[in-house]
């Protein structure tokens, strides 16, 4: 479990350092890659790297634990919350932010290791979770559908393309209250106040129809002005998949069948079907935690020299990312080794015509000087 610490107390600091470093092996392993005592470095590093677990102090300046735990899992929803206070009274407020567990300082080794075998617990003994074979889940890689508890995809059949959308604008903020006024602006721009709400109920009622008659545990509620849409027991495919990605140990012999699964659980991109424009934030998200998963199982391949392995995986890289060049890089290498000089070649004026094409740029230094010293070589 890759963990980091954030407390403004050196002192604090260090103990749980070495409270960590001096376990018995309860629970997990952890892996502590920082200690932080501003919490914007914390930030930071959770943009650029996969983060499971978290030990926070709650009283902090600038940035207190609460709030830098909402920030935190804005951008890592799956990762795992450990408040450490001196002041018990924010306990109900520390478990409302759905946390692992709480602890109390001085915090204890025995009180520590309850905490990871809780985390142990949850999740499954460090194997990455996926779903259930028997659970109903909603599918929004590719396009939006749901599997049934046989374990068979099943699509929604809707009136209008309005009611469609306006059930994946409602999934794409689950748990969450949207306005009407951002519904009506998604839909209806243009319409007057009058045939807007008209349309707004109707859509809605369709909606509340095609969740009974599939009879799934979903939960439309009308509430703060606004709906809010809640999935009951049900789980979402981007979730799950994104969960077993940050969850996996690193690619090796014996977990390379559980890369592989994952790799093919990516459906397609998210909602890729529909083109609906508010979800390409969300789309470019998860095309990236993809690449960055697909880079270590294609780095594996490489080192291991599964040459048939790792083309098509190059190749699926170059098709999601066609303007990133370790795609080409990738390819070109291998194509070297193997004695396949065309392919090297045509590899590099591809790389060079797409990011001319699209972008006007050429490719890195890097990119160019290596094959400039392969012509030299041939």
């Amino acid at each position: 479990m890759r963990t980091i610490i954030v407390d403004d107390e050196p002192l604090a600091l260090r103990r749980m350092e070495k409270l960590l470093k001096d376990r018995e092996g309860d629970g997990p392993a952890i892996e502590l890659i920082g200690s932080y005592q501003d919490p914007r470095m914390a930030l930071e590093l959770a943009k650029r790297e996969t983060l499971h677990l978290v030990f926070l102090d709650i009283e902090m300046p600038e940035i207190g634990g609460m709030e830098l735990a909402e920030r935190l899992l804005q951008i890592q929803p799956h990762l795992h919350i450990v408040f450490v206070t001196a002041f018990n009274e924010y306990a109900v407020e520390a478990f409302e932010l759905n946390a692992l567990d709480y602890l109390l300082k001085p915090v204890s080794t025995d009180r520590l290791s309850k905490t990871l075998q809780r985390l142990d617990k949850r999740v499954g003994n460090g194997k990455p979770a996926v779903a259930d074979k028997s659970e109903l889940m909603l599918c929004c890689l590719s396009s939006l559908h749901y599997v049934d508890m046989n374990r068979d995809p099943q699509s929604f059949q809707w009136r209008t393309s309005r009611a469609q959308e306006l059930f994946a604008f409602l999934i794409h903020h689950c748990g969450q209250t949207v306005r009407k006024e951002s519904i009506v602006e998604l839909l209806w721009p243009s319409y007057d106040a009058e045939k807007t709400s008209a349309h707004l109920h109707t859509t809605i009622y369709q909606i509340r129809q095609v969740i009974k008659q599939k009879e799934l545990p979903i939960i439309l509620k009308y509430m703060d002005e606004g709906y809010r849409l809640e999935i009951g027991e049900m789980k979402l495919d981007t979730e799950e998949w994104e969960k077993g990605v940050r969850q996996a140990p690193a690619p090796a012999p014996e977990t390379i069948e559980l890369h592989r699964s994952l790799l093919e659980l990516y459906k397609g991109d998210y909602l890729a079907e529909h083109n609906y424009i508010w979800a390409e934030g969300e789309q470019e998200r998860l095309r990236i935690v993809w690449l960055n998963h697909a880079k270590q199982v294609v780095d594996y391949y490489v080192a291991a020299k599964q040459y048939a392995d790792a083309v098509p995986l190059y190749i699926t890289i170059q098709e999601k990312c066609p303007y990133f060049e370790e795609g080409y890089f990738g390819l070109m290498k291998i194509n070297a080794e193997l004695g396949n000089y065309r392919d090297v070649m045509k590899q590099y004026l591809q790389l060079c015509a797409n990011l001319k094409e699209e972008l006007g740029i050429e490719p890195g230094k890097e990119v160019s000087d290596w094959y400039e010293q392969w012509k030299k070589s041939i």
